[in-house]
């Protein structure tokens, strides 16, 4: 990648803000389409809390959210994109058109942004069993390991009376838990809620007790009263990560997501958002076919070749010294990963016996 006008700046066609599921895979796919392409990732994150993988398909069940993500880091980066452990503060369009990001130990100019910075769910207060431990954040991943055990689902919003119905798909205990708070649901939902099997407890949490693994087994309320539990869900929303969307005057839709098209596009030029930040299904899944389809868009328009018509009339034919349209750098490392890639592998020598 080339210096730009300071020393300290360097200049790429594609940065990604973020290193979850949805921003590797983008990582992924415009480096392999031949995009100078940078990951500036503050670290942490969803995927990273998880102890167990689930719902992707050729990943088991033992690997976890870091290890997920190593692997995946790992490919970007054999790839030939770079990969800074580092947080963007500022993002800004410079008089050329083009972007100007900067984290504490990097600042980067490029042709265009990736935004895959995500969500943080709101924790209710203390006392909660560990994350992953009768603590679960996504009701589509987990939902499963609580066939036939007792749940809980906390919070007093439309969203909480709403999960706990979902719940009695999967197992015939599930209580709903305000804390102590006044519920906000609805009329009509309370009406629905009523119509189902399920308690709601009001009294706020004393006390938790686990077991030898670490596993919630219940919590004790205030009024004394003990329920046990395998696990559950709270549901008191999301913090969007929205910080440089705003700085960059992309459209937010109400709910505080970034508003983009099928292909991540946002409102202003040169802007993608994928993952958790954008309306959709928070699953790794999902995440990684969003950033897929935006990287393929990326590529569309960041690409030199085909030359269009009206390019050809200004600037003449494509020329055999022009080609191939990537940088000299990315085709080095292009090169260098093939040659890896397709070299056989080192057979070992059989060891010697007594015999030989």
């Amino acid at each position: 990648m080339t210096d730009s006008e300071s020393q300290d700046v360097d200049e790429y066609e594609v940065a990604v803000v973020g290193g979850g599921p949805a921003g590797l895979t983008t990582a992924v796919y415009t480096t392999r389409l031949g995009h100078d392409t940078v990951v500036i990732n503050r670290g942490g994150g969803r995927a990273a809390m998880m102890l167990d993988t689930h719902n992707v398909i050729g990943v088991t069940e033992d690997v976890s959210g870091n290890e997920f993500l190593q692997t995946a880091q790992q490919q970007v980066k054999e790839y030939g994109a770079d990969y800074h452990r580092d947080f963007v503060s500022d993002a800004e369009r410079t008089e050329d058109g083009r972007f100007r990001l900067t984290a504490n130990e990097v600042e980067v100019v490029v042709d265009h942004v990736v935004l895959a910075t995500g969500f943080s769910d709101v924790r209710p207060d203390p006392p909660l069993p560990r994350t992953g431990r009768g603590l679960h954040w996504c009701l589509h991943c987990d939902a499963y390991m609580f066939v036939d055990q007792p749940v809980w689902v906390m919070g007093t919003g439309e969203a909480a009376a709403k999960v706990a119905m979902i719940m009695l798909n999967f197992t015939d205990e599930v209580d709903l838990l305000t804390r102590g708070d006044e519920p906000e649901w609805s009329e009509e939902t309370d009406r629905q809620l009523a119509a189902h099997p399920i308690d709601v407890v009001h009294d706020d949490i004393e006390s938790i007790e686990k077991g030898e693994d670490g596993w919630l087994e219940a919590f004790v309320f205030e009024d004394g009263t003990r329920r046990a539990y395998r696990g559950g869900f709270p549901m008191y929303g999301s913090d969007y990560n929205t910080g440089l969307a705003e700085q960059l005057g992309v459209d937010l839709n109400d709910d505080g997501t970034i508003a983009v098209d099928d292909h991540g596009r946002t409102s202003v030029e040169g802007v993608s958002a994928v993952g958790d930040i954008v309306p959709g299904h928070n699953q790794i899944p999902v995440a990684m076919g969003q950033g897929a389809k935006a990287g393929i868009g990326i590529h569309y328009r960041l690409r030199k070749y085909p030359r269009s018509l009206d390019d050809i009339e200004s600037e003449g034919e494509v020329t055999a010294e022009q080609v191939p349209g990537m940088s000299p750098e990315m085709r080095r490392r292009a090169r260098e990963h093939n040659a890896n890639a397709a070299a056989p592998p080192v057979e070992e020598p059989e060891p010697e016996t007594a015999d030989d």
